[in-house]
């Protein structure tokens, strides 16, 4: 099975050796998204602005793979504070419906660019 490399204006660039996402059949891996604008490549203001914005990436790039949120099977997230926590509920509950796909939420020390929460997805396509 070959790979495909998937890319969007529509999301952030990538800041490092990695692809937005890559398609292998009909599971797409995208890479953890930050806060960032994809215009400014700047960070947005607050944990609440970041985690919507990392979301609004990881659909961008998720349509341009062919697919949508809905098909995401798990997200993997890392906090810079995990006092973040109800928050990112709020914005998972705002943004998903049931039933919801697999999680995993960890603290960590810190994130590239100064970001609070970065968000990673793996989707299936059906």
């Amino acid at each position: 099975m070959s790979k495909q490399v998937i890319h969007t204006d529509d999301a952030p660039a990538a800041v490092g050796t990695y692809s937005q996402a890559i398609k292998v059949g009909n599971t797409v891996y995208i890479s953890g998204q930050l806060g960032l604008d994809p215009v400014t490549m700047e960070l947005k203001e607050g944990f609440d602005a970041q985690a919507r914005q990392a979301f609004d990436n990881l659909e961008a790039i998720a349509k341009a793979a062919g697919g949508s949120l809905n098909d995401t099977v798990k997200f993997n997230v890392s906090l810079t504070d995990l006092a973040d926590f109800a928050l990112l509920n709020k914005v998972f509950e705002e943004r998903l419906t049931a039933p919801y796909p697999a999680r995993a939420a960890v603290q960590v020390a810190a994130l590239p660019k100064g970001g609070v929460v970065e968000i990673e997805a793996i989707l299936h396509l059906a």
